[in-house]
């Protein structure tokens, strides 16, 4: 089992960063990948950043290539989405959630475990 709690969400400008955490509780949390999906109002979950179980490879949706970078801390049990030149499009309530069947990461249904969410409103 594997619990995860997200943070760091917030209003930003047109142009800023934020940085957004998910703990994890579970001893097991080495093992799994962990994904970034965000979902506005109105429309369907959608995959943005995800890093294997080592931290040794990371993907990210065209939408944040360049602005986004994803990091994972084994001994902190916590992993990271920086997000730099957000835009208002970067608007959405984010998740992070974690997969065992490391085998496609931007698929939602994949996933095991899902966090509540952090909502990140960027301002035009």
């Amino acid at each position: 089992q594997v619990q995860l709690v997200e943070s760091g969400g917030g209003l930003v400008q047109a142009g800023g960063s934020l940085r957004l955490s998910c703990a994890a509780s579970g001893r097991t949390f080495s093992s799994y990948g962990m994904g970034w999906f965000r979902q506005a109002p109105g429309k369907e979950r959608e995959f943005v950043a995800a890093i294997n179980w080592s931290g040794s490879r990371t993907y990210f949706a065209d939408s944040v290539k360049g602005r986004f970078t994803i990091s994972r801390d084994h001994d902190k049990n916590t992993v990271y989405l920086q997000m730099n030149s957000l835009k208002p499009e970067d608007t959405a309530v984010y998740y992070c959630a974690a997969v065992i069947r490391q085998i496609n990461y931007a698929s939602p249904a994949l996933y095991d475990y899902w966090g509540q969410g952090t909502q990140v409103t960027v301002s035009s």
